[in-house]
């Protein structure tokens, strides 16, 4: 099966230092959206660094900020898919891997054109031709629509909870700094890397969400209440 890789990396993010990874997700946020995402992205983690700095608490939650305020800011969405069918990449990997005449074919679930669900509750695919490239390449330069009040898809209930993560992540990290103490640090950390446990797509991330909801309040009472608390659930 093919793969389209998110981002091409010359070393996987546990072996970048903390400075790489700003670097690298900013230019991925640069890529996916524009500069000014970059830069919203830049100055909450250089926030959260600056705090980090002058308590004398080490790199531990900016690197954990820093890693999964990128992974909420960049959801993979339709303009995401498109771009990444349409960077290049794809249609080289394809080269690579075929000679001589071949065909494919893109098996997407689009919502717009949903058509019930699979034996596994997950939305039917449908088989698209090649010429599907030529859509992805629009709609790829669309992608200044996103969350806009002309966004086709944002309205949809799966696009406006990923909008809503990314605010709840803020005001979660604007009540961090506000408590942040030698105490409750490791729980900082631990609430920072919640993200870390969404996974997968569709349904499969709402099971993920829901979970990682349910230990980020665990870990959020204990650290309002000042209590020490075993970080078992954000590892």
């Amino acid at each position: 099966m093919l793969k389209h890789d998110e981002v091409v990396a010359p070393k996987t993010l546990d072996a970048m230092t903390l400075d790489e990874i700003i670097e690298h997700r900013a230019k991925h946020l640069t890529a996916y959206q524009n500069g000014r995402l970059a830069k919203r992205y830049r100055k909450l983690v250089d926030q959260v660094r600056e705090a980090a700095t002058k308590g004398g608490y080490g790199e531990a939650l900016p690197r954990a900020v820093a890693i999964n305020y990128a992974k909420l800011l960049a959801y993979k969405d339709e303009y995401e898919v498109a771009r990444l069918f349409t960077d290049g990449a794809f249609e080289q990997q394809l080269r690579d891997q075929f000679e001589g005449d071949y065909k494919f074919n893109f098996n997407f679930a689009p919502p717009i054109l949903a058509s019930g669900v699979d034996a596994l509750g997950r939305p039917k695919k449908r088989a698209f031709g090649p010429g599907m490239l030529k859509v992805l390449r629009v709609l790829a330069k669309l992608k200044f629509l996103r969350g806009g009040a002309l966004d086709p898809f944002g309205h949809t209930e799966e696009r406006r909870t990923e909008r809503k993560l990314i605010a709840d992540y803020e005001a979660l990290l604007a009540e961090i700094l506000d408590r942040l103490s030698p105490e409750n640090h490791e729980i900082a950390v631990g609430l920072a890397a919640i993200p870390e446990k969404i996974r997968g797509f569709g349904h499969v991330k709402q099971r993920s969400l829901t979970a990682a909801k349910a230990d980020e309040a665990a870990l959020l009472e204990h650290y309002r209440a000042g209590a020490p608390v075993l970080l078992k659930a954000a590892e």
